[in-house]
């Protein structure tokens, strides 16, 4: 039971020095926050774009009628 144990325990310390996983949650944080802000930034977008296409489509009704 012991030589499982300490297995265990050298398997575990083995995994928590590697560094090569640390790179990816890094990226995966970094994509996560611009995906993040994207979202975020694009309800001002589409108000603006909403707004703006409306005023046009204003304009082009005056000059038709």
């Amino acid at each position: 039971m012991n030589d499982l144990m300490l297995k265990m325990f050298v398997k575990a310390q083995d995994l928590m020095s590697r560094e090569e996983g640390q790179d990816l949650v890094e990226y995966a944080l970094v994509v996560a926050l611009i995906a993040f802000g994207a979202t975020a930034g694009m309800s001002s977008l589409a108000t603006g774009l909403n707004k703006a296409f409306g005023q046009v489509s204003t304009t082009l009704g005056s000059y038709i009628t």
